[in-house]
């Protein structure tokens, strides 16, 4: 398939229901959201087997659509409905709240990393950080 050329890195995050970082994965921003979410959703079966259900926005109605059902066995419930302006939908504003706290910091707002391992660890990092300070 033709990638675009586009600059810059894409985030896929798996969280849980209260919005705590389980799995993040960064590419480069050419390759299609859909395939890279199938590789984090194997990545979160892996590590938590007890996973039901994933969900995600009308962007991830392709591959990553058909891995969670034909391969998986998990449900996959998306967010559709989105005209205009915001409205929060049952369930992605978890993850839209998580990316808003991981953007607060300073080397996760712009792309300063060019590894994408350099990256997702800029955002374990950073959730590392806001997980412990909700502790205290």
């Amino acid at each position: 398939m033709g990638e675009k050329k586009i600059q810059g890195r894409k985030r896929h995050i798996g969280v849980d229901v209260l919005g705590c970082l389980l799995s993040v994965h960064c590419h480069a921003a050419n390759f299609p959201d859909t395939k890279r979410a199938a590789l984090v959703m194997d990545r979160l079966i892996d590590k938590y087997p007890s996973i039901q259900a994933f969900a995600g926005d009308g962007g991830y109605r392709g591959t990553a659509l058909d891995c969670a059902v034909t391969q998986l066995n998990r449900a996959f419930h998306i967010a559709v409905g989105l005209t205009g302006k915001y409205v929060p939908m049952s369930m992605r504003w978890v993850v839209d709240r998580t990316l808003g706290w991981i953007t607060k910091a300073r080397r996760l707002v712009r792309d300063y990393e060019v590894i994408p391992g350099n990256a997702e660890n800029m955002v374990r990092i950073s959730m590392l950080k806001i997980m412990l300070a909700k502790l205290v």
